[in-house]
């Protein structure tokens, strides 16, 4: 049976990933240690094995009982505006955190998915986290051009879906949205609302990451996403029409927009969930709800 480890295993997109491979009876591991407004305790599974614990330590790696065959790492401080008041957090833990991770896939001849992001596209520079993530994208790099293990990078595009945060600093702009519509409030709208984004819903996410494990890679860097934006306007249009405007944020790309071409070429991966479709599913909830 291939063993797994997932880090960051308990966060939004990484309890959507465990649930997939332990439903398709993987043996899995994840360490995670709790500190992201995504992570709940709630997503854990009895047939799971967990690490409530920081990748940064290397004590953890010493108690795993098992060789790897895979590691899947999401464990890392998202969001791009709380990373300008914490930048030395950030960039020690989506850095010298994938260096440790990496590191343990070296002794364990394992692969490795690196999940990274699509801030990268609005340059490293702007904000710490666009540059740690873009840096642990270039650590595995370096793995695999100096210890030839098979290493990958997904891009992730604006995710979305069940379990996202919806309230807080590291909220989805979508569970934002949704989290405003629910309970009758305007949908706050930073800066002007043009900047566009490519929205991709967590289950498209999940698939694409399995298909990136099931091969063998050589750093390459692939985008997960849709191939289509939306503006932020057009977003909040389809769950209100009562907006309000609010200041700007410093440190984001205008415009994101994902080129799928050579993920679909190398793996076959296509996108399934539509935005649009998605949010009116959420408004018939919620009108079903207060009927």
């Amino acid at each position: 049976m291939t063993k797994i480890l997932v880090t960051g295993g308990l966060g939004f997109v990484g309890s959507h990933l465990v649930d997939s491979l332990a439903d398709s009876g993987y043996d899995v591991t994840v360490i995670d240690n709790l500190c992201s407004e995504s992570s709940s305790k709630s997503f854990m599974r009895e047939d799971v094995t967990y690490w409530i614990d920081d990748v940064r330590n290397l004590n953890t790696y010493k108690y795993l009982d098992k060789e790897f065959d895979l590691v899947y790492h999401l464990a890392a401080l998202a969001r791009i505006q709380p990373s300008f008041k914490d930048p030395l957090t950030y960039l020690s833990i989506d850095i010298l955190g994938t260096a440790s991770v990496l590191e343990f896939a070296r002794r364990c001849d394992a692969k490795v998915v690196y999940a990274g992001s699509s801030s990268a596209y609005g340059g490293p520079m702007l904000n710490p986290y666009a540059f740690a993530k873009f840096t642990g994208e270039q650590t595995c790099e370096l793995y695999n051009k100096v210890y030839g293990m098979s290493t990958v990078i997904a891009r992730f595009f604006n995710v979305y879906g069940d379990r996202q945060p919806t309230t807080g600093a590291y909220a989805t702009v979508v569970g934002v949205f949704e989290k405003q519509a629910e309970a009758g409030f305007p949908l706050t709208v930073t800066g002007d609302g043009e900047q566009r984004r490519d929205f991709t819903h967590v289950s498209d996410i999940v698939s694409g990451f399995e298909k990136l494990g099931r091969g063998t890679w050589n750093a390459e860097v692939f985008q997960l996403g849709t191939g289509k934006n939306y503006s932020i306007n057009e977003l909040a249009n389809m769950f209100s029409e009562e907006i309000k405007y609010i200041e700007k944020r410093p440190g984001e790309a205008w415009i994101t927009l994902a080129d799928i071409s050579d993920m679909t070429e190398a793996t076959g991966w296509q996108p399934e969930v539509d935005l649009e479709n998605y949010v009116k599913e959420k408004l018939s909830q919620f009108d079903n709800v207060n009927s």
